[in-house]
């Protein structure tokens, strides 16, 4: 059996295979060292339900308008709630994430009290549940071949079958018969520009936190062979945050985080050199309610987060510690203590005036005066009359002055081939398409909303689901 992409979704499908008699192959778009996807760079928490009827009715709820089949729900609410009993079967430690309130994002939602959020061992983030399962690959005389993405699908022109798969592996086609299933797990399309323009409403470019590796080759594909599509809008995002020309995904600024009070005054302003939102506002992994309808927040693009010398000086402006993201956990930037490096690279501009700044900036610098003026004056007031911020409410003081031009930034998105309630893709008809599979965020079943851990805790489910449904098929040499 194929498995196409070595992250959370390929080792559940590639162990469980394994497990019950099959010969893997797991071919890897990156090279050795940076596998793993989104789950290596993720908070590494996976979902576990309670009760399969409740997690039922809250995934429905999360759908609101965008149902998803009733037999796909119940599937996958049974399967998740094994997520710990099948952790624990290949040797995994399933301990539950203690931080109140248990991180359930919609306590308003029927049957949300089913929720619980566990990773593996005593530590959540530091890649400690993507280290488990990638020993547990390893463990197990699985091939992996590295810097190996899949390109195409071998299809047969007369049963329309998956034969097989051809990859390119260091610029040499690479064609592998599967004598079973092809199972693609190869993640959504967050690095790819194009595909973020046609598919992602509002925003006209967006840099990935996670894997740099995933650039839609699953959608491609099954696409090429048939494929529906579905949730092609939906993302965890956005955020913003700085994409430096030098690296390949996106640095987090503490002064955005909800919840981190550096002193300094600061503000984010669009291409009019207006505030546009709360800069502090905390959103459920990319949504805000408004108007009585979750979306995602308004990004303006460019934006600039524009601060003064008290913000500047008070310490970094990102936070290095491996927790979760592509660039803290592989990349490891090392972001200077007083941010005089990043000012040298000239990711921070610096003028000793407001209009100067808005000038290195492209900016109005009449518009960019009264932007921090009328947020001096809501500091002095104790109240954000424009956007209700309550969090660093703190006024522009000394100069110099300085800015960080921002990106819409997500750490995943949600769409890809549809696939039914055995893992198989479906064509638009509904029909599966003979002995091609999936798992993961490539296709989620996730339409609307999303619920924290979710992601990793459908690739542990439906690779195992994936994985039986193609271990049962007749071998090609049978």
């Amino acid at each position: 059996m194929v498995v196409v992409g070595f992250g959370g979704a390929g080792a559940a499908t590639a162990i469980t295979a394994h497990d019950l008699g099959a010969k893997v192959l797991l071919l890897e778009k990156a090279p050795e060292g940076e596998e793993g996807g989104n789950t290596r760079v993720a908070a590494q928490g996976y979902l576990n339900v309670s009760d399969v009827d409740k997690a039922i009715a809250y995934l429905d709820a999360m759908c609101g308008p965008f149902k998803v089949p009733p037999e796909m729900v119940r599937v996958w609410a049974q399967e998740v709630s094994r997520n710990n009993d099948w952790i624990a079967s290949i040797g995994g430690d399933p301990q539950e994430h203690q931080f109140p309130p248990a991180g359930i994002e919609f306590p308003q939602f029927p049957g949300s009290d089913c929720v619980h959020k566990f990773h593996h061992g005593d530590i959540l983030g530091y890649s400690n549940t993507w280290k488990f399962l990638e020993r547990a690959v390893k463990q197990r005389p699985i091939d992996v071949l590295y810097e190996a993405p899949g390109r195409e699908l071998i299809q047969d022109g007369v049963t329309r079958e998956i034969l097989g798969i051809r990859a390119e592996q260091r610029g040499k086609s690479i064609c592998v018969k599967a004598r079973k299933a092809v199972v693609l797990t190869c993640g959504g399309f967050e690095n790819n520009q194009e595909m973020i323009r046609n598919y992602l409403p509002g925003i006209p470019y967006c840099y990935t936190s996670g894997t740099p590796y995933n650039e839609g080759d699953g959608v491609k594909m099954g696409q090429s062979v048939g494929a529906d599509l579905w949730h092609m809008n939906n993302y965890a995002g956005p955020s913003m945050a700085l994409k430096a020309p030098e690296y390949k995904t996106t640095f987090s600024m503490t002064p955005l985080h909800f919840g981190h009070e550096q002193q300094g005054g600061m503000i984010v302003v669009g291409p009019d050199a207006n505030r546009f939102t709360n800069e502090k506002l905390r959103t459920l992994h990319g949504k805000i309610k408004k108007n009585g309808r979750w979306g995602p927040p308004p990004v303006p693009c460019p934006m600039f987060m524009v601060f003064d010398h008290a913000l500047f000086s008070c310490g970094p402006l990102y936070d290095k510690k491996p927790v979760m993201g592509w660039g803290r956990i592989v990349e490891r930037y090392d972001w200077s203590d007083d941010n005089t490096a990043e000012l040298e690279r000239g990711w921070i501009k610096q003028a000793g005036t407001v209009a100067a700044l808005a000038r290195a900036m492209g900016l109005d610098p009449l518009a960019l005066e009264e932007s921090v003026k009328r947020w001096n004056s809501s500091c002095d007031s104790g109240k954000d009359q424009e956007f209700g911020r309550s969090k660093m409410l703190v006024p522009f003081t000394q100069p110099p002055f300085y800015a960080i031009e921002l990106s819409p930034s997500m750490l995943n998105t949600q769409g890809g081939p549809r696939r039914n309630e055995k893992g198989q893709i479906v064509r638009p008809d509904n029909t599966p398409i003979p002995r091609l599979y999936s798992s993961g965020e490539l296709g989620s079943i996730y339409s609307y909303l999303y619920q924290g851990t979710g992601n990793i805790g459908e690739c542990l489910a439906f690779g195992r689901i994936s994985a039986r449904n193609a271990v049962a098929e007749s071998a090609w040499d049978e």
